[in-house]
């Protein structure tokens, strides 16, 4: 056959069996830790809030790497600027919400 077990339709490369088990275990270890902590109130609500931020991070991180296949070879480069570009787009929407939810929550307690 010409084609290889890891090699799509398009000659795109799609990774083994081992590299998405991997991928989903850190999946759902990055979304069970900010989970439990939540529902075990462990920490104070900055601490929960700040573990939640790194933890999606490190979440788009994964799946990025092991179910999209983004690396830094040479025919990567367009994938993984836009992927740099979608990640600083995602940081200010987060940033910024959090920051006007807060304000917001700082505002409306004024008179009290």
């Amino acid at each position: 056959m010409a084609n290889s077990s890891e090699h799509g339709q398009g000659g795109q490369a799609h990774g083994s069996v081992k590299e998405y088990v991997q991928g989903l275990i850190f999946s759902i270890v990055l979304t069970m830790v900010p989970f439990a902590m939540v529902m075990a109130e462990i920490g104070s609500k900055q601490l929960i809030v700040g573990v939640i931020m790194i933890f999606a991070v490190a979440q788009i991180l994964v799946q990025l790497v092991y179910f999209l296949h983004m690396n830094t070879s040479s025919e990567q480069m367009w994938n993984t600027s836009s992927a740099v570009f979608v990640v600083v787009i995602v940081a200010i929407i987060l940033v910024g919400s959090l920051w006007i939810m807060d304000h917001l929550n700082h505002n409306m307690l004024m008179g009290h």
